[in-house]
């Protein structure tokens, strides 16, 4: 993640296949619409009507012709935000269950079941001794530790192999990760459905998700932009 703000302008029936105003040209791509998508030439959307919603839209996009060309919708899918609903990054509390809004990079991806066919991402396969340390006094916060180190306790991590329909497949979402602010939050991924409302994570259904790795290039610098739809949304790139 990189510091610095971007204002995101989302319009909702961007995202609805086949919406477009009564009058007038259809409205540009939701990318050519945002401040800053990242420099890549992917983007993925995570897109909710109101900070208070915990349902959405996540969608992702090529950018044909290199970085002056234009964004192409690659697929798109329903989405699930935190049972709290959506937070600003920049001030997001611990522990509120809200998905953080922001413009973040995509480290890695790992599993509990292996990579789908295709997947260029780095992918880091869940064992045993595999844990997300969320404990605010170890050196290891808004970490992958394997095994848990003494000073993250079991309380404060998620021990992954323990959910395996949410972690089948996932990608780390970069939200507080490159210089972690204690007490923001830590844990935040894209990944595979659960049986409700996400405990500030985006997820998707399963196939969605193993579309998304085999769409993902890394060399394509993808980024995820998460906002809502009510007109302009101030995110902040952490």
């Amino acid at each position: 993640m990189l510091p610095g703000a971007v204002a995101v302008l989302v319009s909702a029936s961007l995202l609805l296949p086949g919406a477009a105003p009564a009058d007038g040209p259809a409205p540009r791509p939701l990318p050519d619409r945002m401040a800053d998508t990242g420099g890549g030439t992917q983007l993925i959307t995570a897109v909710a009507p109101d900070t208070g919603s915990t349902t959405g839209t996540v969608t992702w996009w090529d950018r044909e012709g290199g970085a002056d060309g234009r964004w192409v919708r690659a697929g798109s899918a329903p989405a699930r935000f935190g049972a709290g609903g959506l937070a600003d990054g920049a001030t997001r509390v611990q522990g509120t269950n809200t998905t953080p809004t922001g413009l973040y990079d995509l480290p890695y991806a790992f599993g509990i079941a292996a990579a789908p066919r295709g997947t260029a991402y780095r992918y880091r396969p869940v064992r045993e001794d595999s844990w997300w340390c969320q404990d605010n006094a170890s050196r290891s916060y808004n970490r992958w530790a394997e095994p848990r180190p003494a000073d993250c306790r079991a309380a404060e991590a998620e021990h992954l192999i323990t959910y395996p329909r949410q972690y089948a497949h996932a990608l780390v979402v970069g939200f507080n990760y490159d210089r972690p602010v204690r007490g923001r939050g830590a844990g935040i991924f894209l990944h595979v459905n659960g049986d409700g409302a996400t405990a500030g994570c985006v997820s998707v259904p399963a196939e969605a998700m193993r579309r998304v790795l085999r769409w993902a290039d890394p060399r394509e610098h993808p980024h995820i932009a998460i906002g809502t739809s009510g007109g302009t949304t101030a995110v902040t790139r952490l």
